[in-house]
């Protein structure tokens, strides 16, 4: 064995894990103290900064380092010598060496030679269908955010830090915390959710619209929160999203007071 900085044995878990959906769990807790290495990060659906703070356990893979390894130089030089695995855990679909050329069942196949245990754990469904990355980015672009929570088995997250806006929305009594949404994430539909703000250890309800606000239209897309019994200045701190709720699509109004009244529609039918 190649100088693992693991002196112990240890059990991996392997794949992408992007938004570490519900079926991404069943690889993840199939063994104590697992190591999640995430292969291939996207981070389309659970940013970076999210997902290091849920999973202490997570090392993340420099894909230009194995992109080009063969099935056998992956298993020797990233399971064996890197991480002196005894146990090794995947999705049935997950595939690896260069041009993703062996599948979970190469894997298997391999490692039983070296004495180490393979567990491939089969789909997860929902709604009929196995739960994947692909379908919850999919229910996020057309406003299917329950069904997306669903399936990840959290709410939809985003964290970024809190910007200046035109701080029109105090002067029609509807103060809001502004943020880029990150470059990162999948596309979400335009449009008014219900959401969950979290500030330090705190949740509050809250209400948010992501898109181009077109009444005082934007350049870029920007998410603006009206957080339910907060008064305070949040500039320059990072503040966490959750989206709980599609309530409608972005409009333009005719006049404030009708922007005004419909705020306060949309805050009503959260509380």
């Amino acid at each position: 064995m190649a100088n693992s900085i693991y002196k112990n044995k240890t059990a991996v878990a392997l794949g992408d894990f992007d938004g570490m959906h519900r079926a991404h769990k069943t690889v993840v807790t199939g063994a104590d103290n697992v190591i999640i290495y995430c292969v291939n990060n996207r981070f389309s659906l659970l940013q970076k900064s999210i997902f290091e703070k849920r999973y202490k356990n997570v090392v993340f893979a420099r894909f230009e380092d194995i992109k080009n390894l063969s099935g056998e130089e992956f298993i020797q030089k990233v399971l064996i010598d890197k991480f002196n695995a005894e146990v090794v855990l995947c999705g049935f679909n997950f595939r690896f060496g260069k041009n993703a050329s062996w599948s979970a069942a190469d894997l298997r196949a391999h490692l039983e030679q070296h004495g180490i245990w393979v567990r491939i754990l089969e789909h997860l469904d929902f709604d009929g269908e196995p739960i994947s990355s692909t379908r919850i980015r999919k229910a996020l672009e057309i406003g299917e955010i329950e069904r997306a929570n669903e399936m990840l088995g959290y709410n939809f997250t985003y964290e970024s830090e809190v910007i200046e806006g035109d701080k029109r929305g105090r002067t029609i009594g509807f103060p809001t915390v502004n943020q880029k949404i990150p470059e990162s994430l999948t596309k979400i539909k335009f449009g008014v959710y219900e959401s969950v703000t979290v500030i330090g250890d705190k949740r509050y309800k809250s209400f948010t619209n992501i898109g181009i606000r077109p009444t005082f239209r934007l350049e870029s897309p920007l998410s603006e929160t009206h957080i339910f019994g907060f008064d305070g200045d949040l500039y320059g701190q990072t503040v966490r999203i959750e989206l709980v709720r599609y309530i409608r699509e972005e409009k333009t109004f005719s006049s404030v007071d009708e922007l005004r009244l419909q705020l306060q529609n949309d805050k009503s039918s959260i509380i």
